[in-house]
């Protein structure tokens, strides 16, 4: 049973916060006695996190959000603040992955997955800071991937996606290090959860669905050297707890690669 109580007294938002990693993020920081608005564009994958959270959910409150939309980011994050009465913590876990040969995917397609993953994460940012700039220990943790790093056949959207947020975290920290708030990332990798797997309850946090006829030869390097498999969501959960919490008051402008040595 976790006994840490890091976040007892802090103010956290997590979008993609109905499913997956999002999800065990949320129930993370609420079990530690955060007190926590989970923002998701699922109303089914936000009564699921309630379910989930038991006991923990009298401090949660959920926010139906679409990442993508900049009228629904502005709202919801002034609608956070306000229930939270502040802001400390920031988690952008939402996102989409897409698959598809390169030569045949639509200009649609490719923008769809930088408007929600780079350009939302941005719009969440970008309302967040007033009240981060106002918060105890601000910090902001963005969801990079080992995509943005390492090669993933079949997801160039997704890997531009993510490098641009990687890039953007070591910018914002540059910015922002001396009014005091911290950025980092983490980038997942062999990491079972709704994103991975096709089963995410998020719109937002869909699978990545693989062409049919997939060269899985590609696939050869991506195995976890740790052998015990994909890792669950709250691997990465645990990390993204740390990196927020007054134990990675150190640590900013960098990020984390949680992946069981996938990529050595």
């Amino acid at each position: 049973m976790n006994q840490l109580t890091r976040y007892e007294g802090r103010r956290a938002l997590v979008t993609g916060g109905g499913s997956g990693i999002g999800q065990a993020t949320v129930l993370r920081m609420l079990a530690e006695g955060g007190t926590v608005v989970a923002a998701d564009i699922s109303e089914d994958g936000l009564k699921d996190t309630v379910a989930k959270a038991g006991a923990d959910a009298a401090r949660l409150t959920t926010l139906v959000v679409n990442i993508a939309d900049e009228t629904s980011v502005r709202e919801g994050v002034a609608a956070a603040v306000a229930t939270l009465g502040g802001l400390d913590v920031l988690v952008n876990a939402a996102g989409i992955l897409r698959s598809s040969h390169t030569h045949e995917t639509s200009l649609d397609a490719f923008e769809q997955v930088v408007r929600i993953n780079l350009t939302g994460t941005f719009l969440v940012i970008r309302e967040a800071i007033p009240a981060l700039l106002e918060g105890e220990g601000a910090a902001v943790v963005n969801f990079s991937s080992t995509s943005a790093t390492f090669a993933h056949p079949y997801m160039a959207a997704y890997a531009a996606s993510k490098g641009g947020i990687q890039s953007m975290t070591h910018a914002l920290a540059a910015e922002y290090a001396k009014q005091g708030i911290r950025f980092t990332a983490v980038q997942p990798g062999s990491i079972s959860s709704g994103m991975t797997d096709g089963s995410g309850a998020s719109k937002q946090s869909a699978g990545p669905g693989l062409p049919e006829d997939t060269d899985w030869s590609l696939f050869a390097k991506l195995a976890p050297a740790l052998g015990q498999g994909f890792a669950g969501p709250e691997t990465v959960a645990g990390v993204v707890a740390m990196l927020a919490s007054e134990d990675g008051r150190f640590i900013t402008g960098t990020e984390v690669r949680i992946d069981g040595g996938t990529h050595f």
